[in-house]
């Protein structure tokens, strides 16, 4: 590594462009991981605050709640094997507001007793008169307790009973009802008891099996439920995409600037072998420079990105979490020596004899 800080000195300016290169590959790579997360979080935020471990769907539902519908029949079962269960119904819905127009409403409604209830305030709410509380974004909206929403569709209209940090499904945020009032605005006088799903809250899945088929339901893990959670695995899978091209672009970048470097330095990597120096030497020095450039370049990169993404608002669904940034710092730097390797037989290939310059 001797020769290769000296060079790195030398070329302050040719190698600071590089630098420059990897390190704003590094900053694209960060931000881009924080709005893949922060998408994801969007879409299934609520969700993943509910305090469940599984969720007993419809048979044949996929893990979407549109698609399923159980009554007390499914239920009875899994009250019986004593797990802790809570029936609740998701839908979509419109309401009007006599201040913001219309606003959208991923309503969750749950039983006032139910352990789904976000916290006390929730519960006492939910066990009054019918109403609604709506997740603390809709305050942005100029809502407050007290307000009236009239639902679209149903014409029912339901008083703001309080706020609670809730999150959002399907990228629209969440408000809680009961059970009951859920039902009404979902199937009117016709609901015979019906709801979505079952939510489970169990540390032992072992006979979940044979309360399913009891039940005629299908259980899913609350992660599993995830990919119910409208365009969750479009966006998933489109982010991934998005974020693998970039990282081999980045390999591609990284493997065309050392093959440049090292077609420049042809003639002292075959001055040091004149010397002496063995194939692994060289190999070593030349692989100890490019590792010294991406790790500082990355870690100056990702560290701009961290900094950047703390001035975005809420405008954009961006969130940062370090096992994310730090994986993408490491494969940017794994697949930048990945990409070096091209360049190695070049160097194995050099002639001691070229240091003379000499045709033969």
């Amino acid at each position: 590594m001797f020769l290769a800080l000296r060079e790195l000195r030398v070329g302050r300016a040719r190698f600071g462009l590089v630098a420059v290169v990897v390190g704003l590959i590094a900053l694209m790579a960060t931000m881009l991981s924080g709005l893949a997360v922060g998408l994801v979080d969007d879409g299934i935020s609520g969700l993943r605050r509910l305090p469940l471990t599984h969720i007993a769907f419809q048979n044949g539902a996929d893990s979407v709640f549109s698609r399923s519908t159980l009554d007390d029949d499914n239920l009875l079962p899994w009250t019986d094997a004593g797990v802790e269960v809570s029936p609740f119904g998701v839908s979509f819905l419109n309401a009007r507001t006599d201040t913001s127009g219309t606003i959208d409403i991923a309503l969750f409604g749950v039983s006032p007793d139910s352990f789904l209830a976000p916290d006390k305030q929730a519960r006492d709410a939910l066990a009054g008169p019918p109403g609604i509380v709506l997740s603390d974004r809709f305050q942005a909206d100029g809502i407050k307790v007290g307000d009236t929403l009239t639902i679209v569709g149903a014409d029912t209209k339901l008083p703001v009973l309080g706020f609670t940090y809730a999150g959002s499904y399907g990228h629209v945020d969440i408000a809680f009802s009961s059970l009951k009032v859920w039902q009404q605005l979902q199937y009117g006088d016709n609901d015979r008891g019906r709801f979505s799903a079952i939510a489970i809250h169990s540390d032992d899945s072992s006979g979940f099996a044979a309360i399913d088929a009891a039940a005629g339901t299908k259980v899913s893990s609350k992660e599993a439920a995830y990919a119910g959670s409208p365009g969750y695995s479009g966006e998933t899978q489109t982010m991934t995409l998005i974020r693998m091209f970039l990282l081999i672009i980045s390999a591609l970048v990284v493997g065309a600037f050392f093959v440049i470097w090292t077609v420049q330095r042809t003639q002292q990597i075959g001055l040091l072998k004149a010397l002496g120096a063995s194939n692994s030497y060289v190999i070593r020095d030349a692989i100890g420079q490019l590792t010294l450039i991406l790790v500082t370049a990355t870690a100056v990169g990702a560290l701009v990105g961290v900094g950047l993404g703390q001035l975005v608002g809420d405008t954009v669904p961006f969130r940062l979490e370090a096992p994310s940034v730090l994986t993408t710092a490491v494969s940017l730097v794994g697949l930048g020596l990945l990409g070096s390797a091209v360049a190695l037989r070049r160097i194995v290939n050099v002639e001691p004899i070229i240091a003379l310059k000499t045709d033969i």
